[in-house]
């Protein structure tokens, strides 16, 4: 830059010098008077650029240009200038000799005013357009950013009431200031006051101790931009970043010089809000700084994070208390309804803060009638959920589903098939998927399914210890509970196109009243592929006539003591699944099943807490019949009052599940003559003492399972003859004392599950070491003793001891 600097100063100066010759000179040289008017003119329509001409040399480190002969020529003009104040008049020949030098000086600086002066002034603005250029790259850097209003990162100051919170807050600050934790989950269903509870603690005197003004929140919106978090952080301390933030990686790698600036003092980084989908957020805020800490608060329960903390539902107490408050009944100017009116409306919001302040506060101030108007709304079935707009949308914001490729959504949805308040078996729901979204029959993606959905808080899966035999099989112990909101939320989001048109049906029909819509149509049409009915205990009426033709899954609820299957079942031709549960607390008769003879597409059934004498009376063979499913049934003969051979019955039936089947004493003969079935499984059914000598015919099986049933003695001999069966579960089948003799002849057996076997004392077999492909024994300390000698001839095989697990999950609600 000094090179263009020096010359901006010589060419300002030369001019000057000159200008000042001309004006001196010019009053005495008369004889020369024409020319230097005229050098005075240019030299003073020179002037104003001259010092233009010395900044931009100066600014731009211009190379040299025109200007340095033009200065040359300036200088040597300057002292002819000088020598024509000395000629005298009468000197004709100097006169005619320096005139033609001043007048080559005039044209000079002419030419230079028009041409390349120009020339100069173009290249002098694309040099600064460059400039300007690599100036603009980084403001455009930066432009998301301006555009982006700056937030504060204080922590937003409460703006209502608060109950229920002295525990969590207390629980939820014993696990923050662990040394351990650096990085902590809170997390609920949308609604349930995260952000609220961040907010209190943050008022706590002992939070406010230690962090003083070093708590940072963050306010995370759906598609994070970490600049602009890192930059708001960087504004909110009033702290400059070294160099200009560009991108999110640079964004990073500035934050450790943030937290060193405020250190030494502890810090708490809260990240209020994390989508699904940005799990991946907090983890990028981690950094080995000592008492840095990042609490994040999300609706989904992140499996990825070590350390989390579920923020419960309010209690009864706090409940009413926040719903009184909102609706403002402490206020002696509302109306006060009656203390059982008021536990309804709580008892319907189901502890969720988001759902009683908005609920109390729609009816603040209203007048009895309208009061009374939404009670009988809601008493008739009408959904909370679905009843006020404001909720509605806060809580379809928990559903976000747009990188759904797994069927999450409908899953989600097919949840309020079930009534309210009670357990989902997840049998059933791998029966349901199975069918109408081809997820694998040994229910691995449901369960993954499931899963996700526990995370995303949208329901809880409750599942059994697996040994290790059933990690992948294993699943009628399991359920699913749905929170009553939530199922709200799901049947709504069912709900949106006209009855007829839905994908899925819902009908929870109270008492005798049927749906208006239902009434209307003599004959209704429904295209829908998941038809669920729910009936109480006083629903007597028999069932209206419609068409459901592409129905593939029936769920019917009911509570009375008989039940009837509906006379339209037998025209549902792409019937595929049936789940029939009864929730009354006797076992309740159920009948019509000869309807079911005549579908064509007919693969599953599941029947609970029903008694089934009449399952078979059925003329007409169940060709498509593949899985029979039975929990807590009363079952009697019912194998055995057939009209017709199980076996012709049921020619293609692959798979029998028969759980908490107490009368069951025997294990019917007539299913040895099933040659195709592949798995037999039968649990928790305390009365069987015998099976069949006959189970050897079952030369498919592949899996055979009779876990907890205790009263069972004995395997029999012929089990030797079972060459394709794979799994053996026997486990906590108290009075079986010894294995079958010849139990090594089970060439394909890989897993076998003895734990709880107590009365098996003596060794096992002689044949037992020709399990050649044996790879799995499940049992407990005592027996795996007993297989240490056979360890030597079986050198793949693992022998797992179970842990015991003692827990009441089993139990119903």
């Amino acid at each position: 830059m000094a090179a263009g600097a020096a010359l901006g100063l010589v060419f300002q100066e030369v001019v000057a010098v000159l200008h000042d010759a001309v004006k001196e000179v010019g009053s005495k040289a008369l004889m020369f008077e024409p020319i230097l008017k005229s050098l005075e003119s240019q030299l003073g329509s020179l002037a104003p650029l001259v010092e233009d001409i010395r900044q931009l040399s100066e600014q731009l480190d211009l190379r040299k240009v025109e200007s340095e002969t033009l200065i040359e020529h300036m200088r040597k003009g300057e002292k002819l200038v000088r020598k024509c104040s000395k000629i005298r008049w009468w000197n004709y020949c100097f006169k005619v000799h320096y005139s033609t030098k001043l007048k080559e000086l005039d044209e000079e600086i002419v030419k230079f005013c028009q041409v390349n002066l120009q020339v100069y002034s173009t290249r002098n603005a694309l040099l600064a357009m460059s400039s300007m250029n690599r100036m603009l790259q980084r403001v455009d850097s930066v432009v998301e950013s301006l555009e982006t209003p700056r937030a504060s990162c204080a922590v937003p100051g409460l703006r209502d009431v608060t109950v229920g919170l002295e525990m969590p807050i207390m629980e939820l600050k014993t696990l923050l200031l662990k040394e351990e934790v650096q990085l902590l989950l809170l997390t609920a269903p949308g609604g349930c006051g995260k952000t609220t509870l961040v907010q209190k603690l943050c008022e706590d005197d002992q939070i406010k101790g230690i962090y003083k003004e070093n708590i940072l929140f963050v306010n995370v919106s759906k598609t994070p931009n970490v600049k602009v978090i890192v930059q708001n952080l960087f504004d909110y301390k009033r702290c400059r970043p070294e160099f200009l933030i560009q991108s999110d990686e640079e964004a990073i790698e500035q934050l450790p010089q943030l937290l060193n600036h405020i250190g030494p003092n502890p810090i708490l980084l809260i990240l209020d809000d994390v989508w699904l989908g940005s799990e991946s957020l907090p983890e990028k805020f981690k950094f080995n700084i000592p008492k840095y800490k990042i609490l994040v608060t999300s609706r989904t329960a992140f499996p990825r994070f070590e350390f989390t903390y579920n923020l419960k539902l309010l209690n009864d107490v706090d409940a009413n208390d926040l719903f009184c408050h909102s609706a403002s009944l402490q206020d002696g100017s509302s109306y006060i309804p009656a203390k059982e009116d008021i536990k309804k409306i709580v008892r319907g919001c189901g502890g969720f803060p988001l759902v009683l302040k908005v609920i109390g506060g729609s009816l603040r101030r209203q007048k009895e009638e309208v009061w009374r108007s939404r009670l009988m709304k809601w008493s008739d079935g009408r959904s909370f959920v679905s009843s006020d707009a404001e909720l509605l949308a806060c809580l379809q914001k928990s559903l976000e589903f747009q990188y759904d490729k797994d069927n999450i959504e409908d899953c989600f949805m097919d949840l309020g098939s079930f009534p309210e308040d009670q357990r989902i078996p997840v049998a059933a729901l791998i029966d349901m998927w199975a069918e109408l979204y081809g997820l694998d029959e040994d229910g691995v993606h449901a369960i993954a399914n499931l899963q996700e959905l526990t995370t995303r808080n949208l329901a809880s899966l409750v599942m059994a210890r697996k040994d290790a035999s059933e990690v992948n099989s294993y699943y009628n112990d399991d359920f699913v509970t749905q929170h009553d909101i939530l199922r709200e939320l799901a049947m709504h989001q069912s709900s949106q196109e006209p009855e007829g048109q839905r994908p899925r049906l819902i009908m929870n029909i109270s008492g005798n009243n049927l749906p208006k819509w239902w009434m209307e149509q003599k004959q209704l049409l429904i295209n829908a592929r998941l038809l669920s009915i729910s009936t109480d205990e006083s629903f007597s009426w028999s069932w209206c006539n419609i068409q459901a033709p592409k129905v593939e899954v029936l769920v019917l609820n009911f509570q009375t003591k008989n039940y009837t299957l509906p006379d339209f079942v037998e025209k549902m031709d792409e019937l595929k699944v049936l789940i029939v549960t009864n929730y009354g607390f006797f076992h309740a008769g159920i009948s019509n099943f000869q309807l079911l003879g005549s579908l064509p597409n007919f693969r599953r059934i599941r029947l609970e807490k029903v008694s089934i004498s009449s399952l078979f009376e059925i003329v007409v063979p169940l060709k498509s019949l593949k899985k029979i499913s039975l929990f807590m049934c009363n079952i009697g003969k019912a194998f055995e009052n057939c009209t017709i051979q199980l076996s012709n019955a049921l020619p293609n039936l692959i798979e029998i599940r028969i759980d908490y089947c107490n009368d069951l004493l025997e294990l019917p003969v007539g299913l040895c003559d099933i040659v195709l079935l592949k798995k037999l499984n039968i649990t928790n059914c305390h009365k069987l003492s015998a099976l069949p000598k006959g189970i050897g015919k079952l030369v498919n099986l592949e899996v055979l399972r009779f876990r907890s049933c205790t009263n069972l003695s004995e395997l029999p001999e012929s089990i030797r003859s079972l060459h394709e069966l794979s799994t053996l579960d026997i486990s906590d089948c108290l009075s079986i004392s010894k294995l079958p003799k010849h139990i090594g002849e089970l060439c394909n057996l890989k897993v076998l599950n003895m734990k709880g076997c107590l009365r098996l004392r003596n060794s096992l077999p002689e044949s037992t070491v020709e399990l050649k492909r044996l790879k799995l024994v499940v049992c407990d300390e005592e027996r795996a003793k007993l297989w240490e000698p056979i360890k030597e001839f079986l050198t793949e095989l693992k022998v797992e001891v179970a842990e015991k697990d003692i827990n009441l999950n089993w139990l119903p609600k």
